[in-house]
C-alpha cells in the first residue's frame, strides 16, 4: 500500500505536486541556462528524512573527438571538485556539534 504525505507533511520548499510520491519530497527545478550548457538542480528529501541535491548537466560537445574528450575530462574534474566540496561542507568538523 502506498501512502502519500498530506499537505502538513510537505516542506516549505517542496513542489507539492506529482513530484512528491512514495514519501519523497522534491523541489521545483532550479535551472541555469548558459547557451550551450544547462544545469538543473532539485532538492530532495527522502522518506527516511535524508536530504539530497540532484544535479543534471547538459553541455554541447565539440564536433571533433579529441576536443570532445578534452571537454569531458574537464567537466568530470569540475564535477568531482564540486561534489567533493559539497560533501566536505555537509560534514561537521571534529569537536564541533552539527547545526
Amino acid at each position: 500500500m502506498t501512502r502519500r504525505a498530506g499537505q502538513a507533511g510537505h516542506t516549505a520548499w517542496c513542489g507539492r505536486d506529482h513530484r512528491c510520491n512514495l514519501g519523497e519530497h522534491r523541489s521545483d527545478e532550479i535551472v541555469v541556462d548558459a547557451g550551450n550548457a544547462r544545469a538543473v538542480l532539485i532538492r530532495v528529501r527522502t522518506a527516511a528524512g535524508r536530504e539530497h541535491a540532484e544535479v543534471r548537466v547538459r553541455v554541447a560537445l565539440a564536433p571533433g573527438e579529441v576536443a570532445a574528450r578534452r571537454q569531458l575530462v574537464g567537466l568530470l574534474g569540475d564535477v568531482r571538485q564540486a561534489v567533493t566540496r559539497a560533501a566536505v561542507t555537509a560534514r561537521p568538523r571534529p569537536g564541533r556539534a552539527a547545526r
